[in-house]
């Protein structure tokens, strides 16, 4: 009994993360200038994360590692530390290694609280002891594979250089300590998104340079009643992860808005992500897809910011209510509520306001690495933040992602974290009014950082090799000053937002963004905008002639 209850309270912490983070993973052949993408939301709704690092080191035999859990800090064990271990800022390490995930739950009855290694370790441990996307993936299943994987099923994004990889496992149920994975490598020319749902379906399992997985990965999905088919057959996510309603909409509909965006013929798959009709009428989406088009960071940055606009589920249909009336791409969580008895969902885009830091990272074999890889980061909802560059060999992170005093219960206005917070919770209830401006301040910010690099790298690489420290302190220095550049300005934006929009009114500003003043000085001019066109449509549609002014009213303003 007590072992089921831990298994019960295990997959209740899992649950919350089910319908978070979203990664986007883009081939070298298939960016603009060679280098290989990738990116992770970390959506986790009332979590506050810094900026993670960890310092290269040497451990003499015998020195062991303590595992506390990501997410709950929960101690799980200690394993023997390796014998040398990497430089890792936030999820990119020194060798450009990148490790992000999401979480894909899978089927219940295969969690095994047991292990020792949960999803966040298993990340910090790869990119620590690997130099490459290949041996990260060794080391992580090799760990698990000894020790147990204490997490629900999870989607790993795996990259360098060169490749890009996914990397999906699940545990073999309570007690096993065991795991079951598939690795695969995503092709040079295409981009793959995942969500919080499996993505690898059949593939050539004979093709071991490209597709990689654990011994038992079939032989266990057989021995459970998952699979029956041929070898040739056999799809990850359909035995360990079957779609269900909430995988398909809440999930892979995010994966889907991010491809329609790059590639046409889309379409075909909305049966699939509505979720509605069973599986057997409708075609899943596919792993990747070729695009267009090559894709640059900006345009990646702009997947992530993507609210499902210009599709069937908008957040802005002209019938939904829930937009109020500045017409907001937000629902407030929970995804799925109940009304009188009726369970009923939002609809989940790939930007959303629990977001506690997202970054696209670039990786480029082409540079001395030092310079060839980049994080940009953000410490918020990716539609409401500026990406800051961090380059993967930094002496230390820019000080506004790693404020000392600065954490999920006390507010600091160096830290990237609240202040973007601050702003972004201003601008979601009065979206239609703020985000504008907002826009236009992130919008000019990351094009100022953009316009810089090329000339910050040239720099940096005119000092290598023989002046590799002074290389590395040139673009430390700038990471942390593009970081706390985007913090001040937020700061200046917030200042700014609480005068000039306040109690629902605008104060107009003249063209040097001077407030325009009443004919005494006194008092600013204002407009008073009111609610959204569609927000007035609809009460006017719901409430009838309820608010309809009688045409014999006349005008007065002593009530206004």
């Amino acid at each position: 009994m007590k072992k089921l209850l831990l298994i019960m309270a295990a997959i209740a912490l899992c649950l919350p993360h089910s319908e978070a983070c979203t990664s986007i993973l883009v081939g070298k052949k298939a960016s603009v200038d060679g280098s290989v993408m990738c990116t992770y939301n970390i959506d986790s709704w009332g979590a506050m994360h810094k900026m993670y690092r960890y310092e290269a080191g040497k451990h003499p035999a015998g020195t062991m590692r303590k595992i506390y859990d990501r997410d709950t800090r929960v101690y799980h064990g200690q394993i023997p530390e390796a014998p040398v271990t990497y430089l890792v800022n936030g999820n990119i390490n020194e060798w450009q290694v990148v490790i992000g995930e999401t979480t894909f739950d899978g089927r219940e009855e295969l969690i095994d609280t047991t292990g020792i290694i949960d999803y966040g370790s298993l990340m910090d441990l790869g990119l620590q002891r690997a130099r490459s996307a290949r041996e990260a993936i060794s080391v992580m299943t090799s760990l698990v594979e000894k020790y147990g994987f204490e997490s629900s099923g999870e989607s790993f994004t795996v990259c360098d250089p060169s490749e890009a990889w996914i990397l999906e496992m699940i545990g073999c149920g309570p007690g096993s300590k065991g795991v079951v994975w598939m690795a695969v490598r995503v092709p040079d020319n295409a981009v793959m998104a995942h969500s919080n749902q499996s993505r690898i379906r059949q593939v050539d399992i004979t093709d071991t340079a490209n597709v990689k997985m654990s011994r038992n990965c079939i032989a266990f999905a057989r021995q459970r009643g998952y699979f029956k088919g041929k070898d040739s057959e056999f799809s990850f996510c359909d035995a360990y992860n079957p779609p269900t309603f909430g995988g398909r909409r809440l999930g892979d509909m995010r994966v889907w808005s991010i491809y329609r965006r790059l590639t046409t013929g889309m379409d075909r798959y909305i049966p699939y992500v509505e979720g509605i009709k069973p599986m057997s009428e409708v075609e899943p989406l596919p792993m990747w897809i070729i695009p267009d088009k090559p894709l640059s960071v900006n345009t990646v940055i702009e997947c992530l910011r993507d609210h499902l606009e210009g599709t069937p589920f908008s957040f802005n249909d002209e019938d939904d209510p829930g937009a109020g009336i500045y017409d907001t791409p937000f629902r407030p969580q929970p995804l799925r509520y109940d009304d009188n008895g009726t369970t009923m969902f939002n609809e989940r885009a790939v930007s959303t306001a629990h977001t506690a830091f997202t970054f696209v990272c670039q990786l480029r074999s082409f540079m001395p690495r030092e310079v060839g890889g980049v994080m940009w980061w953000g410490n918020d909802d990716s539609a409401m933040v500026t990406y800051t560059p961090v380059y993967c060999c930094s002496t230390r992170v820019p000080h506004c992602y790693n404020v000392p005093e600065a954490d999920a219960f006390h507010f600091s206005d160096e830290s990237a974290y609240w202040v973007c917070n601050w702003v972004s919770n201003m601008v979601y209830p009065r979206w239609s009014l703020l985000y504008p401006e907002l826009e236009q301040v992130r919008d000019s910010l990351q094009a100022s950082y953009f316009a810089h690099q090329d000339e910050i790298e040239k720099r940096a690489l005119a000092l290598l090799p023989s002046n590799r420290d002074k290389a590395i302190d040139l673009l430390t220095t700038y990471g942390d000053q593009a970081g706390n550049k985007m913090v001040t300005r937020w700061r200046q934006m917030a200042y700014h937002m609480i005068v000039k929009y306040n109690d629902g009114v605008i104060r107009l500003e003249d063209e040097n963004g001077v407030y325009k003043r009443n004919s005494s000085g006194f008092r600013p001019r204002l407009e008073r905008p009111g609610m959204s066109p569609k927000a007035r449509r609809q009460i006017h549609k719901s409430t009838g002639k309820r608010y309809e002014v009688p045409p014999t009213d006349k005008l007065d303003t002593s009530y206004m």
